[in-house]
């Protein structure tokens, strides 16, 4: 392969990894174009999980082997058995040297190899058929993260010294496109994660509520809120100070996570200040009325806090037709004010009460919202 023709394999492995969302598009980007830069028929990327002793692989592309899974979920092997991945972090890097590629054949050593290696991967290209494979190490933070594999059927040429010098400029790049790959899923979660609480945030729940009633449109699935507002942090806070108050938060979010488990894919999240909400899409409205009780039960069990105003909106109960996620929000968040407003220490749900209840008029006069209601909603719930 011309110097032009490599430089060209660069680009696009680095090109596909930008191009990612998440971090298995992203190993699959890395695997495809590194095997595509060398002229190989089959490509893996495995993680070392230090903890475990093991190379995972993460994603094989190509001609796969029989057994083998684009993305397996538990494909991994001991590290003593491999052990070339971290005698290059604690013996070739020692003295200040570079990690580089190797080569393997089916009949034994090849260009590259280095000596004292064990001999498992000459048995694995044997029984997958294929005739030689370059390892590379990749290394992220200074430290050996994983490797990177590529194979050649028997009957190929074999790879050389050039195409163990070029994987190793290719693991390169995956290492940077893994470590920007990171970077964004962090900033990410950061985005969509409250800080104090570790559950989800306002803006997940948005995104979250917009596709579920989205899917409630398209094929009627179930769609519930818990809306939930901690009675007494404001006393809490001037009582006993706002780090009392913040363990306060933090203990009813893992109430609220744990209540939340009770419903398969619920997502619990903290909407703001002393405000809390589940989204539930699937279980039935009766399930998810039944977690919220638990969930009035273990508040109310709390040593500090007073308690919680709960209120439940469900498109499974007469609440009308749901078009809109602001509209089930409205619906929930109103019932839960009906709850703090009287002390109630069950949920209230919307639709479920009389019809005097301004739950089910919201419910059945949508487009009869008051100055008020609009204030108020858009005051807490602004994003």
């Amino acid at each position: 392969m011309g110097e032009d023709r490599r430089l060209v394999a660069v680009v696009a492995l680095a090109q596909g990894m930008a191009a990612a969302h998440g971090s298995r598009e992203a190993w699959r980007a890395a695997a495809v174009g590194a095997c595509r830069a060398l002229g190989g028929s089959f490509a893996a990327l495995s993680v070392w999980e230090r903890e475990l002793g093991r190379l995972k692989v993460l994603v094989n592309v190509g001609e796969l082997a029989e057994g083998e899974e684009e993305f397996p979920e538990d494909e991994s092997y001991p590290v003593h058995q491999f052990a070339e991945i971290t005698e290059f972090l604690h013996e070739q890097w020692a003295g200040g040297g570079e990690p580089d590629a190797w080569v393997e054949t089916a009949e034994g050593p090849a260009a590259g190899r280095r000596p004292g290696y064990c001999h498992q991967r000459v048995a694995a290209l044997r029984r997958r058929g294929r005739g030689c494979c370059v390892v590379a190490p990749i290394v992220l933070h200074g430290r050996a993260w994983g490797e990177l594999y590529v194979a050649r059927p028997a009957g190929e040429p074999v790879f050389e010294r050039a195409d163990a010098d070029f994987a190793t400029v290719l693991a390169a790049v995956v290492a940077a496109g893994i470590a920007q790959t990171e970077r964004l899923e962090e900033a990410r979660r950061l985005a969509f994660t409250d800080a104090l609480t570790g559950l989800a945030n306002r803006r997940a729940v948005d995104v979250h509520l917009e596709q579920s009633i989205e899917r409630h449109r398209r094929d009627g699935a179930v769609v519930s809120l818990v809306v939930c507002d901690l009675n007494g942090l404001k006393r809490v806070n001037d009582t006993h100070g706002h780090a009392a108050g913040d363990r306060l938060l933090e203990r009813f979010g893992s109430v609220l996570s744990l209540c939340g488990a009770m419903l398969p894919g619920a997502l619990a999240a903290r909407l703001g200040g002393d405000e809390f909400c589940l989204l539930a899409v699937g279980p039935p409205a009766d399930q998810v009325v039944k977690a919220a009780g638990e969930l009035c039960r273990r508040a109310a069990e709390l040593e500090l806090g007073d308690g919680v105003a709960c209120g439940v909106a469900s498109t499974e109960d007469p609440i009308g037709p749901v078009r809109s996620a602001r509209r089930l929000f409205r619906l929930a968040d109103a019932a839960q004010y009906r709850a703090k407003a009287e002390r109630a220490t069950r949920p209230v749900v919307a639709g479920r009460a009389g019809p005097d209840d301004p739950v089910v008029r919201l419910a059945d006069e949508p487009s009869q919202e008051t100055d008020g209601e609009r204030r108020r909603f858009r005051g807490r719930h602004a994003p």
